[in-house]
């Protein structure tokens, strides 16, 4: 049987990268993050700090590293379930593996997304990261269609859209520590916009 090296490498290389970020987020939480320099986690995870660098740039690539998958997952998920659905729906939808990605390790995802919300600069390389993935996710929102610069721009608001929705149930569900059922949080949230009119009880969960 063959085996494709780059593939081998790529593995190789996100499961060193996978260590030495839950090696550096133990060395975060005991000491906090603005404190810990690149030297600091060089020491506890027995490499160099150049060697260190070769995998992180940046101390916030090492927390959210966790998160990185994340654009991919919708973009993928919505390939599948556009057709089926409209916009808002589809989008909805797209994030089901999000939310099964996240619970594979709930405790961990919301010690992590605690240490974002003490830390400003975690905070604001997270929002740019979720700005990131936007993108592509438009571009496949709009993959089967002849695009115009008006479907462009709704496509894109929806896209932010969802994004907020997506954020705003982390929060909720980090702030109940897990204990709220995240999808039940995103269906709540994604149904405040599809009907602006309707009261505050919770949305018609069988539509999502």
């Amino acid at each position: 049987m063959s085996t494709n090296p780059v593939s081998v490498r790529a593995i190789g290389r996100h499961a060193v990268r996978e260590e030495l970020a839950r090696i550096a987020f133990n060395q975060f939480c005991a000491t906090g993050f603005d404190q810990v320099t690149f030297a600091d986690l060089a020491g506890a995870t027995g490499v160099s700090r150049s060697t260190f660098l070769r995998y992180f740039a940046n101390k916030e690539d090492v927390v959210l590293f966790v998160f990185d998958p994340i654009g991919d997952i919708v973009v993928d998920a919505l390939a599948s379930v556009h057709a089926l659905h409209d916009d808002w729906l589809a989008l909805r939808r797209a994030f089901d593996p999000v939310l099964s990605f996240l619970a594979r390790d709930a405790d961990e995802v919301i010690a992590f997304l605690n240490l974002i919300e003490a830390t400003p600069a975690l905070r604001a390389k997270f929002r740019e990261k979720q700005f990131g993935w936007r993108p592509n996710i438009t571009r496949e929102l709009l993959r089967r269609e002849q695009v115009s610069v008006e479907r462009s721009i709704i496509a894109d608001v929806r896209v932010a859209t969802a994004m907020e929705c997506f954020s705003t149930a982390l929060i909720y569900w980090r702030d109940a520590n897990g204990q709220q059922d995240l999808s039940g949080l995103l269906d709540l949230a994604f149904g405040a916009l599809s009907d602006p009119g309707a009261s505050a009880g919770p949305p018609d969960s069988s539509q999502y």
